[in-house]
């Protein structure tokens, strides 16, 4: 019987009711005498065939092998620690090791190590119909019948997916020989049944089944799951001396309880191998090198790419944070005839200004202090390839006119040095600054402009590229959950919602991050808005009073914007364009907030 045992007293509180409570209180079903759990700490609720653990309060926290948890589905072996106590959750249990406070019927112990067999095979890269073979083996050896069938059920099609004997042998079965008044009886009451001595039962004794199968004793049960009936296993006897009787299809009916759950989730693991790889075919053809992308604003990205890459002209990538310009800059690299050469990334926003100079041209020994050696610069490093100045309307005023002279004579003279160097460099910039405005404020140089602005290539923001953003989700869910070695296996369909009426103000990155942190602390199979911080008042038709909905938008914007920069509170009053104290005032009443 499934059970939490106390590890440090070694006692097995047996689950069998739909809603077991967990606490310090006298009146909860596992009583935990330990002064760091909650008088109700816990409740594990029977659902739909699943141990589902759910913490009570967020005071009072409960960790499943060493992992904070909300809600939880338990499993063979988890352990769950409640405040200083460690529970272990078995499916079944020795009787040698633990004292049970119920003695189980030894039958109903091996069904359930059975089935826990089988549970772990499931992890197992292995076709649905070889698990579907092994669970009727285990379900034939466990009833001691001479053949079994496992048939699935949609609408009116019942499809025999196996059928196995004794010898674990598969045999051949139609859908004609069990399809008769037993399977149709259990279809209709959804009830086991069963036929004991078939030969002198005056109900079923002419039943299809009974006479192609010539068998003497029968026993049929349903595979039912959170009320959805997925199918039956049909038993049968051969032999007048092994008649089934009421006990074994008790300890049928509890096996076929659980293997109902493991069936669904074979069946959804099918159901997701396919999608995955339907969904996988669709993005490779989606995809544009690195690059995923369907909407019209992107196919007139790749054309233009496609169209640019092949000559040596400059080109500059405009578009808002985050919207992937350096993958731009790679593929035109990629797509080039310099594509064995070096491509040589640099941001001009990242590096200081003392220090960008020498980053990009690099200097002679003694040139200044701390100039220990020669150092190469970037666009040396970049000859006979590609070099890539991203966020180029950082780049200080008088420093744009050494990268004017460099890009015009195609030669560089390093820090130190009065030697000029030649240079052979494709340039590509990128910009998410608007450089026209820019240049009327005196930020840049219009010369400089007309140098790297030959072809412009403007990325879209993420917010008006479509169903794009699902497409990309998927996508990165997949590779971030097998990086990472989660089992997220897709979203809800609420937070497909959430993903298409985001705003997305960081664009591709800010996805990426969330979905980094969904797939690590995700509790469940499928991420929620909530695992993606993704608001609830996005999913809701509820109008909000002008003000509130700005003063919400405001305070969302404003974290989105710092988690970009790290908590750079400076910079983030740059990006946005206000006061620096904008940004404290923000912090200092998210903190009068939390203490509230």
């Amino acid at each position: 019987m499934p059970s939490l045992v106390h590890l440090a007293r070694g006692r097995a509180h047996l689950i069998v009711r739909k809603l077991t409570s967990i606490g310090r209180h006298a009146d909860n079903d596992i009583v935990v005498d330990d002064d760091a759990v909650a008088e109700t700490h816990a409740h594990v609720r029977l659902d739909g065939g699943r141990f589902m653990l759910v913490t009570l309060s967020r005071n009072h926290p409960v960790l499943v092998n060493g992992r904070k948890v909300r809600k939880h589905v338990l499993e063979h072996g988890d352990e769950v620690e409640v405040g200083s106590t460690l529970l272990r959750f078995n499916l079944w249990d020795e009787p040698s090791t633990v004292e049970v406070q119920t003695e189980a019927h030894g039958d109903e112990l091996g069904a359930y190590r059975r089935l826990a067999e089988f549970t772990q095979r499931l992890a197992e890269r292995v076709e649905v119909d070889q698990l579907l073979e092994r669970l009727l083996d285990e379900v034939v050896a466990l009833t001691g019948a001479d053949k079994g069938f496992l048939l699935t059920v949609d609408g009116d099609h019942r499809h025999v997916r196996t059928a196995r004997n004794l010898n674990r042998e598969t045999i051949a079965a139609g859908v004609d020989q069990v399809s008769d008044s037993i399977i149709d009886r259990v279809l209709r009451s959804r009830e086991p049944v069963i036929v004991s001595d078939a030969l002198n039962d005056t109900l079923f004794q002419a039943s299809a089944s009974v006479i192609q199968l010539e068998l003497c004793s029968v026993m049929c049960v349903p595979l039912i799951f959170r009320g959805d009936l997925l199918g039956l296993i049909y038993l049968g006897n051969d032999n007048v001396v092994n008649l089934f009787e009421a006990d074994t299809l008790d300890m049928l009916t509890v096996f076929a309880s659980q293997a109902a759950m493991l069936l669904q989730h074979a069946l959804q693991r099918q159901a997701l191998q396919n999608d995955n790889e339907r969904l996988r075919a669709t993005l490779e053809g989606l995809k544009f090198g690195d690059i995923i992308g369907s909407c019209d604003a992107m196919l007139e990205v790749f054309a233009k790419v496609e169209k640019v890459a092949t000559t040596n002209i400059n080109v500059l990538v405009t578009g808002e944070t985050g919207t992937g310009k350096e993958l731009i800059a790679r593929e035109i690299h990629r797509r080039s005839p310099r594509a064995d050469g070096p491509f040589v990334a640099v941001n001009c926003g990242a590096i200081p200004e003392n220090l960008l100079e020498s980053e990009l041209f690099g200097h002679r020994r003694g040139a200044f202090t701390g100039a220990v050696e020669h150092k190469m610069g970037s666009f040396q490093a970049a000859d006979g390839g590609t070099l890539f100045l991203d966020e180029i309307g950082e780049m200080p005023v008088h420093l744009q006119v050494k990268l004017l002279r460099a890009i015009q004579e195609r030669t560089i003279t390093r820090v130190g040095d009065s030697k000029p160097m030649p240079v052979d460099i494709r340039l590509v910039a990128a910009t998410h600054v608007n450089l026209q405005n820019a240049i009327r404020e005196g930020r840049f140089r219009d010369d400089l402009y007309y140098r790297v602005n030959v072809v412009t290539i403007h990325l879209p923001p993420l917010r008006e590229r479509d169903e794009d953003v699902v497409l990309i989700a998927r996508y990165l869910l997949e590779r971030y959950a097998a990086e990472y070695q989660r089992p997220i296996i897709g979203f809800d369909e609420s937070a497909v919602i959430a993903l298409r009426k985001h705003a997305w103000p960081g664009n591709i990155r800010e996805l990426e991050n969330r979905l980094k942190k969904a797939v690590v602390l995700a509790d469940d199979v499928r991420l929620t808005p909530t695992d993606l911080d993704l608001d609830d008042d996005l999913l809701s038709d509820r109008i909000l009073p002008l003000a509130e909905a700005k003063d919400r938008f405001q305070r969302r914007y404003i974290d989105q914007v710092l988690a970009l920069n790290n908590g750079n509170r400076t910079k983030t009053a740059r990006d946005l364009g206000v006061d620096p104290r904008t940004v404290f005032r923000h912090l200092e009443k998210v903190r009068t907030d939390l203490d509230d």
